[in-house]
């Protein structure tokens, strides 16, 4: 009698940890992690890693191709070379020339990035991410002139 009160108490610690949102810090790159699909669009899977400090975020298609990633400091947004899209990152510290198709999709948000994808006539995927002080398109947050 006394090992059911045990597990009961057991399992009430263990179940509120393991239902938690935990970020994963291991991964990345992978089409299927073993993380959370946190992606705000039904069209894209979106996994977030956590070492430090740092916040990793990834972007997969669908079909579970990784596009690709972005880690999140303290002080900036940085695209990683992870993923078939890795040329086309852009951030506001890694701006790249305007995009051909200007339309994109909010797939990702929390308190210190926002992501952003935008299909391109190409076949290739353009993936944004911007910092909240970014207020308006981020394409304008994350474009420079040629």
């Amino acid at each position: 009698m006394r090992i059911r009160p045990l597990l009961l108490a057991t399992a009430l610690v263990v179940m509120p940890v393991a239902a938690g949102a935990q970020q994963a810090i291991t991964g990345l790159g992978q089409s299927w992690p073993n993380s959370t699909d946190v992606s705000s669009s039904p069209n894209y899977h979106v996994y977030v890693f956590q070492r430090g400090n740092t916040r990793y975020v990834q972007v997969n298609d669908a079909n579970g191709n990784v596009r690709g990633a972005f880690a999140r400091t303290p002080y900036s947004i940085i695209g990683l070379p992870v993923g078939a899209d890795a040329a086309n990152l852009a951030t506001q510290d890694e701006p790249l020339p305007p995009a051909t198709n200007t339309s994109s999709e909010k797939v990702y948000e929390d308190s210190g990035i926002k992501v952003f994808v935008s299909p391109q006539p190409s076949g290739a995927y353009r993936v944004m991410a911007v910092s909240g002080d970014c207020k308006g398109d981020p394409q304008e947050c994350t474009t420079h002139s040629p």
